[in-house]
């Protein structure tokens, strides 16, 4: 092989590049040529993105106000000589650094995992075959087939180009699409201006097109200047924001109340020692240790869980923004349905052509008599066109086909009529096509047979009868007049209604092959094809309507076909009129500028159908400004824009474009609605887990400032000591903590209405419960321990285990006062939750440890108390769980 210098590729004729290349564009590479290929250049892949440093990893486990007071206070304690409670401190500050590693690193792992589970395709010709490739595989020399909304997936020098665009903004920061064409350009021209040329990373917007491969990975353009790239920081998403804020005023409001206590015990005459102690207790105390930890866990835990639903999380703060979405705006094609077209029958000018399949065979069928395909000249011209006029490639399985399922299916009851592509080029050539245009709804293949020069036109009814002179009857050629154009469009619609999609065919003679495509056409018919609903999108809608979801549908389809299946997914149930508005009355909508009456009608549609890219982003534009939270499905390159507009755009993983895909928050790697609801149940259970570990852990810290905060105020005996909460933070705080953020959830999630996006973690009935809870431990923690002290008269070590004990207790059993309000007594998402159970069976072994394993009870300074100390401490403990179910009653029966 002697390669052609890809820099100057554009400046050769096509030919000559594929000579220098070695490589035929109608055969393409055979499997030595592409083995030696790769052998020599390499896979198709850009510079990789270094994975996430372990060490890095490791570092960031020791940033933060959190870490440096412990470390601050475990620098005093060893300045103190208390080397035990030092080393104590220094012990759980490693041991919440190796946990938060192992979830961190876990988490990062799987994300570079997840991102890679969604592997860009592409379309090629090898060894005479069209077949679809993982990029990486491209080599110089492969032949490209490009189609609009695929991303460029390699440097390709363009031989066939028909109504080409492609958006080359990523490579030149032009906006505006450019125009391709296959002849060679100036040696000098710039990247913008090379137009027999498509880039890696850039997208074809409009048009298809083939290419030879010139350049892979980092010798493509966008390889060129990669090194220029620079990786973007990752950042915390709201939510890990809002909690680090939490932890940090918590910290500074520790040290104000430790610098007060020690003020006061000074100004008492207390030994300044004793003070810096007992202030090292507080800190120790308020610090929540596992609050980022828990926090990391539990999105992480929470996105795996939305993986393994087919639904692949690309920010972070997504998991956030489902929990909160209050409408979602959906396509129908292969979201609500299944995507798989089926022709159904064929609308001709004087009656219909039925259409039945019996194993592996078709059969047409008019007015109750079969048809040949060879014999009716309707029949047979109509299957002609869906063959001839199509972009897609059929295969021996769905799996090896590719191309619009439409197109798909005219070409297999095509073939299985015997009036396959494959059989009918050799004898009408394919000369030239007019690829499917936005603007006109109609594209053409343009072929010459026996008879001349044949035009084959499919598209949208009324683009296509309104580009007709004349219509097939059944003997010969007919005038369109006006009656028969609208007996037509009443036809099209009375099919549409029943939710059926339809085809314009339309075909003319001539004896050129560069006239206008799309006048003077003669209609031959219509084909109706059905896409089935989705066996899951009608509970799947019932669910969302559950919980408070607005479900909008958007379609390019007729109304009627639209409402028709918007009835079958259930938006119209309960009584519920469905509202349907046409693109067509959305035509220069600003979402900043609409009226009152207009705005409001819009806001309470159901479906919209016949919309354009530009009016799905103005409809995501206006429903956000409303006050919604908008979630939005696209699969489009055009989609792209509305996409990214969102609060959370949702890509199609199997049928999306790379582009769509790319602009997109979350993508679906089954194209079901269906996931799109169960990913948002798993964002509230990740939002609503996140809160009550929170609340379990404020509430415990809360206790444990108190505890020591009141004791030092009225003048007690210490009731802790530093190590003592250092181990029950360890202990009581992070395993139930953990275990609350792998709650599944329950029933009740999904019945409730969509949260406020600005709503915080922690509002002020939140901290009313945490004050309730905190304070109940508080209480029940002192009271032990006077008890202890005046009415089992024990010395104070032996009271300090009692008020030790109760306080680890009663945080424990503190773990049910987080429960849901309204749930029921004994069954609700903690009881059920069997890490709870297993963290209590725990901490529970941990404690006992810490009482009566000889070694760390004279570590932790815990003297056994006796038994009556022990039932003191285990009765004592149940105070707060009671208070707090009484507390949850009483919420429950304000909402």
């Amino acid at each position: 092989m002697n390669d052609v210098n890809a820099t100057v590729a554009f400046a050769e004729r096509a030919d000559i590049v594929a000579q220098g290349l070695a490589v035929d564009p109608e055969f393409g590479l055979d499997e030595q040529a592409i083995a030696e290929r790769r052998t020599r250049h390499g896979p198709n892949q850009l510079r990789a993105h270094a994975r996430q440093n372990v060490f890095v990893i490791l570092a960031h486990q020791f940033k933060g106000v959190i870490v440096w007071l412990l470390a601050f206070a475990a620098a005093l304690s060893f300045y103190f000589d208390d080397i035990a409670e030092g080393s104590a401190i220094i012990v759980v500050l490693v041991i919440n650094a190796l946990i938060g590693f192992a979830t961190e690193l876990r988490a990062a792992r799987t994300m570079e995992a997840l991102l890679n589970i969604a592997t860009t395709t592409t379309r090629v010709r090898r060894a005479g075959k069209t077949v679809r490739i993982d990029a990486q595989e491209l080599v110089p020399g492969d032949i490209v087939l490009l189609d609009a909304g695929d991303m460029v997936t390699a440097d390709l020098r363009l031989v066939q180009a028909s109504n080409l665009q492609c958006d080359e903004s990523v490579l030149t920061g032009e906006s505006v699409p450019v125009a391709k064409q296959t002849e060679p350009v100036s040696p000098d021209a710039a990247i913008g201006d090379r137009a027999c040329m498509v880039f890696k990373g850039t997208a074809i917007t409009q048009g298809t097109g083939t290419g030879i491969v010139t350049a892979t990975g980092m010798a493509t353009e966008l390889g060129h200047i990669s090194h220029l790239v620079q990786t973007a920081q990752s950042t915390a998403s709201p939510l890990e924001q809002r909690l680090d804020r939490l932890g940090h005023r918590l910290v500074w409001l520790t040290l104000g109340l430790a610098a007060l206590v020690i003020g006061a015990g000074t100004l008492r005459g207390l030994e300044m020692a004793i003070m810096i102690q007992t202030g090292i207790a507080l800190a120790v105390a308020a610090v929540p240790e596992g609050l980022p930890v828990v926090a990391t866990l539990s999105l992480a835990r929470g996105m795996w869980r939305m993986a393994a639903r087919n639904a692949i999380i690309s920010r972070l703060s997504s998991v956030e923004t489902l929990g909160a979405t209050t409408v979602i705006l959906t396509d129908k094609t292969g979201t609500l349905t299944e995507n798989r077209m089926t022709v159904v029958q064929y609308l001709v000018s004087d009656t219909t052509l039925d259409l039945t399949r019996q194993g592996s065979a078709v059969q047409f069928e008019r007015d109750g008599h079969m048809l040949d395909p060879g014999q009716d000249a309707r029949l047979g011209a109509l299957l002609r066109i869906g063959a001839l006029c199509n972009g897609a490639s059929l295969g021996q399985a769905d799996d090896t086909s590719s191309g619009d399922p439409m197109e798909l299916a005219l070409l297999r009851v095509a073939a299985l009529a015997g009036q396959g592509r494959e059989t009918l080029l050799p004898e009408c050539e394919k000369i030239g096509e007019h690829a499917f245009d936005q603007a006109s709804k109609m594209m053409a293949s343009v072929h010459r047979d026996s008879e001349g020069i044949f035009y084959a036109i499919k598209g949208a009814p009324e683009a296509v009868i309104d580009s007709c002179t004349q219509v097939l009857g059944p003997d010969g050629m007919e005038d369109m007049d006006a009656a028969v154009r609208a007996d037509w469009l009443a036809r099209s619609g009375a099919a549409a209604s029943d939710g059926l999609r339809l085809l314009a065919l339309a075909m003319k003679r001539t004896d050129r092959d560069d006239v206008v495509p799309y006048e003077n056409l003669t209609l031959v018919g219509m084909v109706c094809l059905r896409d089935p609903l989705r066996g899951d999108v009608a509970e799947a809608i019932a669910a969302a309507r559950a919980a408070g979801v607005r479900i909008v549908m958007m379609t390019g389809d007729h109304a009627d076909t639209a409402a028709a299946i918007a009835r079958q997914a259930g938006l119209g149930a309960d009584g519920h009129v469905l509202t349907v508005i046409e693109g067509d009355e959305l035509t220069g909508l600003d979402p900043e500028t609409v009226d009152g009456a207009l705005r409001d009608r819009i806001l309470a549609a159901d479906v919209f159908a016949r919309v354009t890219p530009a009016t799905k982003l103005n409809l995501a534009t206006l429903h956000q400004n409303s006050g919604h939270i908008v979630a939005m499905t696209g699969d489009g390159v055009n989609d792209a824009p509305a996409l990214k507009k969102a609060d959370i755009g949702i890509a199609m993983g199997q049928r999306g474009t790379e582009v769509a895909r790319e602009a997109a928050a979350m993508v679906l790697t089954d194209d079901s609605f269906g996931t799109i609801i169960a990913a948002m149940r798993q964002g509230r259970v990740i939002f609503d887990n996140i809160r009550k570990f929170v609340i379990y852990l404020m509430s415990c810290n809360v206790s444990e400032v108190l505890i020591v905060g009141l004791a030092v105020g009225a003048g007690l005996p210490m009731p802790l000591l530093p190590l003592q909460i250092l181990f029950l933070n360890l202990v009581t705080d992070v395993f139930p903590a953990f275990a609350l953020g792998l709650g599944a959830g329950d029933d009740t999630v999904m019945n409730q209405p969509p949260r406020d996006p600005t709503e915080p973690i922690i509002d002020r009935i939140r901290w009313i419960t945490i004050a309730v809870l905190g304070g109940a431990i508080t209480l029940a923690t002192l009271a032990a321990f006077w008890l202890a002290l005046h009415w089992l008269l024990l010395d104070l070590g032996p009271s300090v285990t009692v008020a030790f004990l109760t306080l680890a207790l009663a945080q424990l059993w503190n773990v049910f006062n987080v429960r849901a309000p309204g749930g029921r007594l004994f069954v609700n998402a903690v009881t059920c939750n069997p890490w709870v159970w297993g963290a209590i069976a725990l901490c529970l072994g941990l404690i006992a440890a810490a009482l009566w394993v000889p070694g760390l009870s004279a570590i932790l300074k815990l003297p056994d108390p006796g038994g009556a100390g022990l039932l003191l401490a285990m009765g004592a403990s149940l105070g707060p769980l009671l208070i707090g179910q009484i507390f949850i009653v009483l919420r429950s029966a304000r909402l």
